[in-house]
């Protein structure tokens, strides 16, 4: 199966949308669209490459971020600068619609997330993520993500590291 990531529009079928985690289908039915329109989040939706235009297979969320300089684990700590929080991009939520699980779509998802973020002509350090659950968390640490000292469901990559890829 082939998508192709897009941002969020009045023509895609937000109704529909079931991912199987209630808050992640309420929030995209009823608030995406809002939090896209107020500033607060940039939403993509992937659809199918051969499917109908508006269905969505799979969508996440982006947003500007912040990580508090004491939150970083001693050794990432001492190589940055002396300001109170580092930049990061959030990836806020990801979720994938039940009629496209065992895919491929997430990785998808979190690679578009990713190139979109490294293309943005803002400064970022962090790559930040906030596990919803336990079985959220080994999706990311699949991927090479590190839990934050005192947070162990908000994970990260660095921006440098990322880049090497």
């Amino acid at each position: 199966m082939s998508w192709r990531c897009v941002p969020l529009s009045s023509a895609h079928d937000r109704k529909t949308f079931a991912c199987g985690v209630a808050e992640l289908d309420e929030y995209f039915r009823n608030r995406a669209g809002q939090d896209q329109k107020r500033g607060f989040a940039s939403v993509y939706v992937a659809e199918s490459e051969t499917g109908k235009k508006d269905a969505v297979c799979g969508y996440y969320t982006l947003s500007a971020a912040g990580v508090l300089l004491e939150n970083l684990p001693e050794a990432l700590k001492a190589k940055m600068p002396r300001y109170p929080s580092v930049p990061a991009v959030r990836l806020g939520k990801l979720a994938v619609s039940l009629d496209c699980r065992g895919q491929g779509l997430g990785e998808y998802l979190l690679i578009d997330a990713i190139r979109r973020s490294l293309s943005a002509a803002v400064g970022w350090t962090l790559f930040v993520v906030d596990a919803k659950d336990e079985s959220a968390r080994c999706f990311f640490l699949h991927f090479g993500f590190t839990p934050l000292p005192k947070e162990e469901r908000t994970l990260y990559l660095r921006r440098k590291d990322i880049e090497k890829l």
